[in-house]
């Protein structure tokens, strides 16, 4: 794969202008046919398609669904893991002017019934038997697209290779596709509900799209090289930030996707691989360096201290402070000596991993760049397309996320909520008129979160306007700031702050792996050092993991705070009495 060439139209070149997202996909595939696109582990061998192999098979996808009574407008939820079917159905699914519905493939039947009661689709497309079984029993449903065999009582069913079964030159359908406007609906996207039942984001063609403008220009200032780049997905394609920047954009700019075969198999598939660029969530960033702590902390004295010197060189060097001969030497040294070891991890080619999707601790974000690793934190959220702002590669401020993308107004108001207005913005909220007029007010969205901007234009978020704790004594009190810094401890895998009308606040504390509840409570006490009186914690007590299973996590792991809430209400009671 490497002796591809940069084509135009990659970053560094910019982006055409393209009205819509299909017409996006079939031009690319005009340009590059033959040109490597997407890989997935199947049948015990990773198997590739090529971008005319895409077109093709997305242009048969469309005329079928057409032909089975799919019409504009018509929403058509999917659920499937990450694989090459799912940008061909989504692709063909814009192509006829019908709404794609992503969706998560750990919600439940009950998940399933709400998202199709609440945004009305009728047809569903879905990867496995296990996922279809459930669809099927949170129907009404008028047809049920099925990747594997399936059954299910009066329904109807197509199996997906009758769908892709005849794949002429799918020129008529890019042709029509072309004529989409920019401000049509391009998919719904529904929230992943940390805070209550999820709701429908309208995102329109426009605004994934500026979105990819706006991304273009970061990876427009990576250094150049000559070969293609190849990026892992392994991030949901039902959450809108690797909907967006895992799918549409990096698709757009000639990068091969190449698709995880898990979660639990992520550290083989690196070096497997060997991506050049990655996007992440926080929570997988913590746990890599939770995990490579642990080994490092089993290694002789010697060795630990090789490593944090490493770090510290490393970030000496990445904040332009080069030094004398002597501290170049070392630099390059504690290189070949550590960080390079440590990066292999990695696959040894990775440029560039892009954090999102929640708050990364500042001490994480410091941890990765002393090991030399160019790491960008952004900011976003779904009501925006979802990319808000971002860090450039050589102008990272860690503790920041970034400026705004090119396109975007950003300002703070009175009240210290983050606005937004630009291209990047949604529609609305699906059958939600008065929450779409409160979301959005002359053109502005009120993102719901709390942030400043310094003096470079750099934006600093605070906290989500709605998790702000308010103990009984009038203040107000960030659980967010609070919870990075305990997170930050190896001694702490996961926490949630809580204390809302009480007069203290309370943690609920998952222990790091092999630490107990001593060593957590030191935990706890070392960075209630760091706090003011008001932000201590007053009480704590370890609780088992959040994970997705039990529900208090979402697909891209993020706590849902009320469902901890709920769920510990009993212990909550006692430890704050």
């Amino acid at each position: 794969m490497d002796s591809y060439q940069l084509l135009p139209g990659l970053p560094g070149q910019g982006l055409p202008q393209w009205p819509n997202l299909p017409a996006m996909m079939f031009d690319r595939a005009r340009t590059w046919p033959e040109r490597p696109m997407l890989r997935v582990w199947r049948d015990g061998a990773w198997r590739g398609f090529t971008w005319d192999m895409f077109a093709r098979q997305a242009a048969s996808a469309a005329r079928a669904l057409r032909a089975a009574g799919v019409a504009p407008g018509d929403r058509v939820m999917i659920v499937s893991e990450n694989r090459p079917e799912y940008p061909i159905v989504e692709t063909a699914l814009m192509a006829i002017r019908a709404v794609p519905v992503p969706t998560y493939t750990t919600n439940t039947v009950a998940d399933h019934a709400h998202i199709l009661r609440d945004s009305g689709a009728r047809v569903a497309v879905v990867a496995t038997a296990a996922l279809a079984g459930r669809v099927a029993m949170a129907g009404p449903l008028d047809l049920l697209v099925t990747m594997e065999p399936f059954s299910y009582p009066d329904l109807a069913i197509a199996p997906w290779q009758a769908l892709i079964a005849h794949a002429p030159d799918p020129g008529d359908v890019a042709a029509e596709a072309a004529m989409i406007s920019p401000d049509a609906l391009a998919c719904l996207i529904y929230t992943s509900g940390t805070g209550g039942a999820p709701k429908g984001v309208m995102l329109p063609h426009r605004a994934i799209l500026a979105n990819c403008r706006g991304a273009a220009d970061l990876l427009a200032a990576l250094p150049r090289h000559r070969h293609q780049e190849v990026y892992l997905s392994f991030l949901p394609l039902s959450h809108s930030y690797e909907h967006t920047a895992g799918q549409f954009f990096l698709l757009g700019c000639g990068a091969e996707v190449v698709y995880a075969r898990g979660v639990e198999t992520l550290a083989a598939d690196m070096l497997t691989v060997r991506p050049t660029i990655m996007t992440m969530v926080p929570r997988v960033l913590e746990v890599i360096r939770a995990r490579i702590l642990a080994q490092v902390g089993r290694e002789p004295t010697w060795r630990r201290w090789l490593f944090d010197r490493a770090i510290a060189v490393g970030l000496r060097r990445a904040e332009g402070g080069a030094g004398s001969l002597a501290a170049r030497l070392e630099d390059h040294l504690l290189e070949r000596l550590v960080r390079r070891k440590v990066r292999a991890r990695f696959g040894g080619r990775l440029r560039a991993a892009i954090s999102g999707g929640a708050r990364l601790e500042p001490e994480v974000g410091r941890f990765f760049i002393g090991l030399g690793l160019t790491l960008l934190q952004g900011y976003g959220q779904t009501e925006a397309g979802p990319v808000v702002s971002a860090n450039a590669p050589g102008a990272t401020r860690i503790e920041t996320v970034g400026r705004p993308l090119a396109g975007v107004e950003l300002r703070i108001a009175e009240d210290g909520e983050i606005l937004v207005r630009g291209d990047l913005v949604m529609l609305g909220y699906w059958g939600r008129p008065e929450e779409t007029a409160a979301a959005i007010r002359d053109g502005w969205l009120h993102t719901g979160d709390i942030g400043e901007l310094d003096a470079d234009g750099y934006l600093r978020i605070t906290d989500r306007k709605k998790d702000m704790i308010v103990l009984s004594g009038g203040e107000n009190v960030s659980p967010a700031r609070i919870e990075g810094l305990l997170i930050a401890e190896p001694e702490i895998a996961q926490a949630v702050v809580l204390g809302e009308g009480r007069s203290a606040l309370t943690a609920l504390v998952v222990p790091a792996e092999g630490c107990d509840e001593m060593a957590v409570a030191t935990a706890v006490s070392n960075v209630n050092k760091r706090l003011s009186v008001t932000e201590r914690i007053r009480r704590h007590a370890t609780v088992a993991p959040f994970t997705i299973d039990n529900g208090m996590l979402t697909a891209t792991q993020k706590v849902r705070r009320h469902v901890v809430t709920l769920e510990h209400a009993e212990l909550l009671g006692r430890i704050a009495a």
